[in-house]
């Protein structure tokens, strides 16, 4: 078991390490070159970086905001956060400072799409293995521990929108803060993707006159098992019986022909469900 622990920290340092390294690349070739400041305290380095003819960096405007929120957020919130946090805060800024400043594009729309992906991709992998950059969710969090009425993700947006509109002015072009926009955009969905998993399965409810059989068929010829619940008509007032199933996305067309085969008046909705756990899916990890 210590060993497994132990391998399991060294999986999860390595890939916070490579979340990291995504980062910086993306800050150093494609965002920070462009002005494109997508939210965070990435963003706000960028802006400031701008601003001051790049004489204070984006690693050290990291580490000068990062920091002070980090053990804020320790002495607000406790010990929660861990070594994980702190691991990322310093390593995003010694690769922004050890990765060369070399301009990948100067597309303002490519290099915020990149950006974007690159940059949702490295802060996604981050998130998945249980650390953070700190920057505005720790921020939000503190803020929030005090103003409980404010929630985090309104405040998170807020101070986004503030760092991407502060772009454009700095920048003194409404293009940048178009394309930060586009970029923050993009990477809440890369992360969203990446935490959620990207290979959807499917939810069948399937109200049938014989959920039994059906139940059955789908164990024997789809190996998938099915749950029956109970449930009640409103309208006749009758008892009856609700099969789910959930399927991968290879086992949806086999799953519809088997109830239009064996039950074509029976009732099936279809729901998507971006992250299964269990037996025959994605195994549950302490």
């Amino acid at each position: 078991m210590k060993n497994k622990k132990w391998y399991k920290y060294f999986i999860d340092y390595v890939a916070i390490t490579f979340g990291t390294i995504i980062m910086a690349l993306s800050l150093n070739m494609f965002l920070g070159p462009n002005t494109i400041a997508p939210g965070g305290v990435s963003g706000i380095a960028i802006v400031i970086q701008k601003i001051t003819n790049g004489f204070v960096k984006i690693e050290v405007t990291n580490l000068l905001i990062n920091i002070p929120l980090f053990i804020g957020g320790v002495l607000v919130l406790g010990k929660s956060f861990g070594a994980k946090t702190l691991y990322a805060t310093i390593g995003l800024s010694f690769f922004v400072k050890i990765f060369p400043n070399s301009v990948a594009t100067s597309n303002l729309l490519l290099a915020s799409i990149f950006g974007g992906l690159l940059i949702g991709i490295g802060i996604g992998i981050i998130f998945r293995f249980g650390g953070t950059t700190g920057g505005t969710d720790l921020g939000a969090a503190i803020i929030n521990k005090y103003f409980p009425g404010l929630s985090i993700p309104k405040i998170m947006m807020s101070i986004d929108l503030i760092v991407v509109v502060f772009a454009g002015i700095v920048d003194k072009k409404l293009d940048t803060a178009l394309y930060s926009i586009i970029s923050l955009y993009i990477l809440v969905k890369v992360i969203d993707q990446i935490l959620e998993g990207l290979s959807y399965s499917k939810a069948f409810l399937i109200i049938s006159n014989n959920p039994e059989k059906l139940g059955s068929a789908i164990l024997k010829e789809i190996d998938r098992g099915a749950t029956i619940l109970k449930g009640k008509g409103m309208y006749t007032g009758n008892d009856r019986n609700v099969l789910l199933c959930v399927v991968n996305r290879a086992e949806i067309t086999k799953l519809k022909n088997l109830i239009n085969k064996l039950d074509k008046n029976a009732f099936v909705m279809v729901t998507e469900i971006h992250e299964v756990l269990g037996e025959g899916f994605t195994e549950i990890k302490s």
